[in-house]
This record gives structure tokens, C-alpha cells and sequence, in this order.
């Protein structure tokens, strides 16, 4: 089984649409049973006496539009030991990179990548909590997570 974390700041918009994007498409595929897929923040801003915010609305509408729903997933914290448990610790943007580094210790086993790597470019997804823009958002992870399911399926 293929562990993955996505990884955003406040877990509320960009990972847990990365982590259900995701999910659909292995679903999509009969691939459900060969992954684990969560996400997390680094962040405790949207964890709140140690329950997390939902997703936001507007991420939420934006999945909802393409048929994917995220449940009743919570923000939730990327601890330390995440990084024994996943494969993959896939972050979005390069301040997501420096504190998921802060957070874990480093990356003695090469497991943190971020997201658009996987589609062939080094570029930030834009954060949709402060540019309101979760079409792009969307848009941008889905190229990402195609990129690392075509990896992953090599």
C-alpha cells in the first residue's frame, strides 16, 4: 500500500482537495485498495482546542462541481512522526516545503516532494484562501496528482 500526505498551512483548502482529488481518481481507476491518502496542516490556525476546522465552503463547492465530495474531513496537523508513516509527504507550495522540513527533521529518505513536481514544474499552487480563485486551485492539484499517479503507475 502507497502511503500519502498532502500537506497546505491551515489544511482546510489545498491538501484536503489534493487528498480527495486523489482519492477519486484512484477510486476511478480500482485502485482504492493500493492507497492510503490523507492530508495535513502545518499549521494549528484552523485547529481549534484540538478540533479542526472543516474544509472551507469554497473548496468544498469547487470539489462538489466535479462530482467529489470530502465528507467530513477536518484540518489535522502534520506531526513528526508523519514522517515514518507515509511514503510521500507531497507539499504545495515552497513555504509548505520549508515548514514540513521545520515539522519532520528533514528529509533523510527523500520523501518530500511538492506537488506540481509530479507535473513537471516547480511552480507554487496558489493559495485559494487569499486569491479566491479554487478554480485554478483545483485546476493546478489535479494536474499534480495526475503527474504523481502516472509516476506511481510506472
Amino acid at each position: 500500500m502507497i502511503r500519502i500526505l498532502f500537506v497546505c498551512h491551515g489544511n482546510i483548502c489545498r491538501s484536503p482537495m489534493a487528498e480527495f482529488i486523489l482519492k477519486d481518481m484512484v477510486k476511478n481507476r480500482g485502485m482504492e485498495n493500493d492507497f492510503y491518502i490523507a492530508s495535513a496542516a502545518t499549521s494549528t490556525e484552523e485547529i481549534l482546542n484540538g478540533t479542526g476546522n472543516p474544509v472551507y465552503p469554497p473548496a468544498q463547492a469547487e470539489l462538489k462541481k466535479h462530482g467529489i465530495s470530502c465528507g467530513n474531513k477536518r484540518a489535522a496537523l502534520l506531526k513528526r512522526s508523519d514522517y515514518d508513516k507515509y511514503d510521500y509527504i507531497i507539499g504545495m507550495d515552497d513555504r509548505n516545503m520549508h515548514n514540513i522540513s521545520r515539522i519532520i527533521g528533514g528529509d533523510r529518505d527523500k520523501k518530500v516532494y511538492k506537488l506540481l513536481g509530479f507535473a513537471g514544474s516547480q511552480d507554487d499552487i496558489s493559495d485559494p484562501w487569499y486569491s479566491g480563485d479554487f478554480k485554478t486551485a483545483y485546476n493546478d492539484i489535479e494536474r499534480g496528482c495526475t503527474g504523481l499517479l502516472e509516476k506511481l503507475s510506472v
